[in-house]
Parts: C-alpha cells; structure tokens; sequence
C-alpha cells in the first residue's frame, strides 16, 4: 500500500471511528473528503470495508457489528419510518414481537431481509407522512411515528397492525391527545377508519376524547361499514355510528381491557 493510500484510509477510519457512523453511503462519504483522489477513495474505502462493513444495499454500507435493525430500516430509503405494528411495539403498546420490520415511506421499495431481519415497506401518499419523531440514543437514534399517529395508520391499514384484537388493546392502553388523533385522521381520511376508532373511545369512556368523538361522529355516511372489517357481515346495526358490530360490545370491551 502506497503512503498516500494508507494515510487516506486511516484518515476516512478515523473520521468513521470518531463520528460513530456506523451506516454510510458512499457517495455522501465521498463529498466528506472532496479533495481525495477519485481512484484512492475508493480503493482506501474498499480497504476499510473489507475489514468492517458488510454491503446491504448497493453502495450502502453497514458495520459488522451493527445491528438495531430500526436504524438500517430508516437507511432503507431516504424517508423511511419505523410505523404500524413495529411502531406499537417500540411505543409499549403491545407486547407481541413483530416478524418484520413495518416501515412507511413514499418511495416504492422492495421488501428485502438484511441480517436475517425482514423488512416490509407501506408505501403512502406524500400526505399521510406526519407525526414523525426521533427516539434512541447516539447511533441507536431512528424516525418513526408518534404514538396518535401509529395509532391512525394502523386503523387506516390494520393488516399491518398485528391483528384487530392487538390494535383495540393498543388504542385502549395508550395516552392519547384528542387534537394530535383529529389532525393525523383528517390527513390519513379514511372515515370508515375514524367511526371504528370515535365508536371505540365512546365506549371505553376514553380520558379525554370528547373532541374526537364529537369529529367522528360527523364522517357519518350513508353506508354502514364492519367495525372489523376482516370479520363477516353480522352483527347489530349501530345507527349513530353506522357500523356493523360484528363484535359484540361487551366482547370489544372486554378485549380491550384483556391482559396481553
């Protein structure tokens, strides 16, 4: 290895080491260092790699000892955001472990497994991406969605929810602001979706609700819809609501204030 070679891979290294950077892309490294010699950039960067990163996407890189997926999933795509069932589960609001890594973004994007973890991308319209948050620590540090917003986008897309009967012990258990729930519903509108989760509030006499109660009530339609909507067509016809309970109230009751 020539002088200048070396000084320039223990220079980048040290630049790698010193800012923790764990996940990088080669281009961006590249425009850290705009004087470097195209040529010994990338022979001292293939150098590095070699001994420490393993490829995940084409010219992203990931150090081998690396490995809170929630972090590689927002590298995945340049708005990604840990969300949906994933979601629930860093927010506490379940404790079932997802078998994939829900991330939402606007960007079409492949499903695809890194490290033996799998990663599931919802893509959205540019509008439905709001109430994003940063949470972790240091390089640990990810986007993902706020607690009212996970809680809309799951109702809005519950097969990514983990299940109905997740998703009503979720909204029952979490601390809600009756405001931020109006703002990301009317973003995501989906009136089926906000009747399902006013019905809910009322009959769980939710702290704090009587805001979003009064707004759901008023995306009332002509249709009736299932309140599950993966359920058959049965149950009672709820009027104020125009829902089909095809779960009994005292059961939503009852699952909703089941033990995990």
């Amino acid at each position: 290895m020539d002088n200048n070679l070396m000084v320039l891979v223990k220079t980048i290294k040290k630049h790698l080491d010193e800012n923790q950077i764990d996940i990088f892309r080669v281009d961006e490294l590249k425009s850290t260092f705009p004087e470097s010699d195209g040529w010994q950039f990338k022979n001292a960067v293939k150098k590095i790699i070699d001994l420490e990163y393993t490829e995940i996407e084409r010219g992203k890189y990931c150090r081998n000892t690396f490995r809170n997926e929630y972090v590689i999933g927002n590298f995945l795509t340049s708005d990604a955001v840990v969300a949906y069932w994933s979601a629930l589960n860093v927010h506490g609001l379940t404790e079932q472990f997802p078998n994939k890594v829900f991330l939402q973004t606007t960007k079409k994007k492949q499903n695809k497994e890194i490290f033996g973890v799998n990663y599931h991308f919802v893509k959205v319209r540019p509008n439905k991406m709001a109430g994003i948050i940063k949470t972790g620590m240091g390089t640990n540090q990810f986007r993902i969605t706020d607690v009212e917003k996970t809680i809309v986008d799951c109702f809005d897309l519950p097969n990514y929810s983990g299940g109905y009967m997740e998703l009503i012990r979720a909204f029952n258990r979490a601390k809600l602001n009756s405001a931020k729930m109006i703002t990301y519903a009317e973003l995501v509108n989906n009136r089926a979706a906000i009747k399902r989760m006013g019905y809910l509030a009322e009959i769980l006499n939710k702290t704090g609700f009587k805001q979003f109660v009064a707004y759901a009530k008023k995306q009332k339609s002509k249709n009736y819809d299932l309140f599950d909507i993966y359920g058959d067509r049965v149950g009672k016809f709820n009027v104020e609501w125009r829902l089909i309970l095809n779960i009994d109230e005292n059961d939503l009751v009852d699952i909703a204030n089941s033990i995990y």
